[in-house]
This record gives C-alpha cells, structure tokens and sequence, in this order.
C-alpha cells in the first residue's frame, strides 16, 4: 500500500471514529430528555435542577418541581393514595410516575409519612409544632404514629418563636460526619435506625413535642437520647459532635 492510499485509509478511520462519538454524544443527549423534550437532570448534588430552598433559613437544595429522573434515587420509599395513585419519596423530595421517568412534584394533602425527611425545620403555630422541607409541611398524627402532609398553616409567614413551654423538638443539633465515606442514602438509613433505637431505649422523641415526656424528665431523656443515638452512630463508623 502506497502512502497515498495508507493516508486516506487513516482519515477514513479517523471520520468513522468521529461519526460513532458523535452518535453516542447524541445519544447520551437524548437520553437526558424528559417528556415533551423537557431536561430530564439526574438525581445528583452537582448544583443542576436545584433550587436553595431557604425559607425559615431551612437552607437545603431540592430539585426543581417538574424535572424528571430517569430512575428513583436509591432507599426511596413508595407510596399508595387514594385511587392506586403512586409517589415515592426519598430525601425530602416526592416523585410520581411519569413519561420518562419520575416527575419532581407536590405530595397530596393527607398522605401519610412514617419518618420525617432527614433535615427538616421544625415550626409553631398557634402553639402547635409543623415540620418543614422542601415547601411541604408536615404534622404528627397520633393516630398513624407517624406524620402527615398538611396545608401551610394559617400565619404561615410569621412562624412563632417556640412552644409555649419546654423546648422546641430537634433532631439535628449535632453535626454526623461519615468517617467511611458512607453515601447520603446510606446515612439517612443509619440516622434514622439509630434514631428510633434511641428513641426505644430512651422514651424520648426530639420530634415530637417537649420529646413526649413529661416536662420534668424532659432534660434527663433528651441527655440519654444524645448519648444513645451518638453511640449508635459511632459504632457505625460516624463521628458526632
């Protein structure tokens, strides 16, 4: 083979190669499309698709409302509403199903939640405790043991101080650093396990009102609760300060 001809072998290579990448560019392009052409951005911490929500200084990014993933983060919970309605919930944020995957979008008023999201702002209304995240409030419903998406209260923009006796609940006063590299889902799981184990061990509840003890034991049970749940963690590779 003469040079002329090994040259023009060698650019014809080379445009191959460039039309291939630019199939699978496109591809990944197009992959990254929602219904009706919308950006569907995966389920990262790039900044991408996020919005700070900072009301009540809550100061935690969420992915906008109406962007859709192409699959559900992992450790999600799923959920059932009336008519056989789906949603999925995991780290503050709810999904419903939707062409090309899962949809950002509002839970519905009523549906209930075992566990409160990972970081949450608790507030008073009226002397009653709302928790908030992500521009959803929620309310503890003794009856379900457990909590419940509920309409912004009435006076939503001017949050009391506190209860009106005995402090208010708070679950994340201490800083959990992952000494292993545990991912985020990973430590949601571990804090909210060691969470409940504390919350067995102890009787105290930082989620619930004066820790639903009695006012007098309420500073001993949430100690107990502190050095509980800071046990647990340790022993699952976190450091807790």
């Amino acid at each position: 083979m003469n040079t002329f001809s090994r040259r023009a072998t060698l650019l014809s290579s080379l445009a191959i190669l460039g039309l291939a990448v630019m199939s699978v560019s496109g591809a990944q392009d197009r992959s990254q499309l929602g219904p009706r052409g919308g950006h569907a951005v995966p389920y990262n911490h790039d900044g991408r698709g996020f919005v700070l929500d900072n009301r009540y200084d809550h100061g935690h990014y969420y992915p906008t409302r109406g962007v859709v993933v192409p699959i559900l983060p992992e450790g999600y919970r799923a959920f059932t509403w009336h008519g056989g309605a789906r949603f999925y919930f995991s780290g503050g944020v709810w999904y419903a199903p939707g062409p090309g995957g899962f949809i950002v979008t509002r839970p519905p008023i009523g549906i209930f939640l075992p566990v409160l999201p990972l970081f949450y702002t608790t507030l008073w209304f009226g002397g009653v405790p709302y928790y908030y995240a992500n521009d959803v409030y929620y309310g503890w419903n003794p009856a379900q043991n457990g909590y419940v998406v509920v309409a912004p209260p009435p006076g939503a923009d001017s949050p009391e101080a506190g209860p009106p006796a005995g402090p208010a609940p708070a679950a994340d006063d201490f800083f959990v650093y992952p000494r292993n590299g545990q991912s985020a889902t990973q430590q949601a799981a571990d804090r909210y396990e060691c969470h409940t184990w504390s919350k067995d061990q102890t009787g105290y509840d930082p989620t619930q009102p004066n820790g639903a003890v009695a006012s007098a034991q309420n500073a001993q049970r949430r100690e107990q609760y502190r050095r509980a749940i800071t046990a647990c963690l340790e022993a699952r590779g976190y450091s807790v300060k």
